[in-house]
């Protein structure tokens, strides 16, 4: 099993503190971390840790010629993915700036950076690597067009195509109609849809509007309310848990839902796996070193 995750890769400045100031507040005593972060990278280190064998997840992404992109890298090797990483000569490798506060929930400010330079040129010598894979898993760090392109040589090869619309954005219906498996949260669901999900019944509406729009399965994440999924018609309850730091919860849950899809389970037993899987992310902090390891989710 070969599963290739297309996206970003950064590296996060985190403050934890008590609060999140609000505009042109300064709230002192935080606790500072730098953690390897983006969702691409995200949720390629989820693939990667949750798989059943090592060497599992291949990884396409953008850095720049500098620290951070080389440091990004080794960890990559480290976590057994294989990284097929574009060096951009002339902009940075991506950043994030990222405020938690005592509950654990947060904002976040990108520099794309390289990122944003990853063109459909340069995934042309990774294509073959997308055409005989398991799956392939992307989100919208990276430019559009590069996501289209990908979603189209996978469509054409059979490979199944899921698309985590994050950061939030209109998409295209040329693009969706591509995207066997799409997996938004409220938010995301509500810009693409207009649907407002509140709860399992405007989940539905908000799925039938995709699926209408060409998609071909729908999972709504929903946080504390747990994940709707439109096959199943039927929203799963998150697991409990004390949450620290929710920063990669959402990249740990597409990450498992795709392993777990591309070894043949229902999408109810996916969607149960993802949950457990992000349930344990929320309990740590960081982005990567928060995302669990298959024999946590296991035991």
């Amino acid at each position: 099993m070969k599963i290739v995750v297309l996206g970003s890769t950064n590296t996060d400045m985190v403050i934890t503190g008590k609060k999140i100031p609000v505009p042109g507040e300064t709230v002192s005593g935080g606790t500072f971390l730098m953690n390897p972060g983006g969702k691409g990278a995200n949720q390629a280190v989820a693939v990667a840790r949750l798989s059943a064998k090592k060497g599992a997840c291949v990884f396409i992404a953008k850095v720049g010629d500098d620290l951070f992109g080389r440091e990004s890298a080794a960890r990559f090797r480290k976590d057994t993915i294989d990284a097929k990483l574009v060096v951009d000569r002339e902009n940075a490798s991506g950043t994030a700036l990222i405020l938690v506060d005592a509950k654990g929930q947060n904002v976040i400010s990108v520099a794309l950076g390289a990122n944003a330079t990853l063109s459909p040129a340069d995934i042309k010598p990774f294509e073959k690597d997308i055409k005989s894979a398991s799956a392939l898993l992307m989100q919208l760090e990276t430019p559009l067009e590069t996501v289209a392109r990908a979603a189209e040589v996978a469509h054409a090869a059979g490979v199944p195509v899921i698309l985590n619309p994050a950061p939030a954005r209109k998409l295209p219906q040329r693009l969706l109609k591509l995207v066997d498996w799409i997996t938004p949260n409220e938010s995301e669901a509500e810009l693409l849809t207009g649907v407002k999900v509140t709860d399992g019944a405007s989940a539905r509406k908000a799925a039938a509007k995709l699926k209408a729009k060409g998609v071909g399965h729908v999972v709504i994440t929903m946080g504390s309310k747990g994940a709707y999924c439109g096959d199943c018609d039927r929203l799963f309850p998150c697991r409990k848990v004390k949450a620290v730091d929710c920063v990669a919860a959402g990249d740990t849950f597409n990450g498992a839902f795709v392993v777990a899809l591309a070894e043949g389970r229902s999408c109810a037993e996916a969607i149960a796996f993802a949950q457990k899987a992000s349930a344990i992310s929320v309990t740590r902090p960081g982005a990567q070193s928060s995302v669990p390891f298959r024999r946590e989710v296991s035991a």
